[in-house]
């Protein structure tokens, strides 16, 4: 399943908080339907059917079906960009 650093359940309150997002609502990660194995990110008031849910002390994000089989053994982190926020994938350590 994937997981979450400490910096990226903190980056990802923070950004549910700035967007307004009701208590259900989170980053949902899906597969892009454009570009084959890059990965969409996307602010939602809730998961869709079928969604792996994960939550970290109030961080909550969904993983569509297929991506979530993917990204089984992957962590999510997040640094700051000049952009604002950019999370990472990598390996479960």
């Amino acid at each position: 399943m994937l997981t979450l650093t400490d910096n990226a359940r903190f980056a990802l309150q923070d950004i549910a908080t700035r967007a307004g997002l009701p208590d259900d609502g989170g980053l949902r990660i899906a597969e892009s339907p454009v570009q084959e194995g890059s990965f969409e990110l996307s602010l939602v008031p809730e998961p869709v059917d079928g969604d792996e849910v994960i939550e970290a002390d109030g961080a909550r994000v969904f993983v569509e079906p297929l991506t979530s089989t993917i990204l089984f053994d992957q962590q999510l982190d997040a640094a700051p960009s000049d952009d604002g926020t950019g999370f990472l994938l990598a390996p479960q350590g």
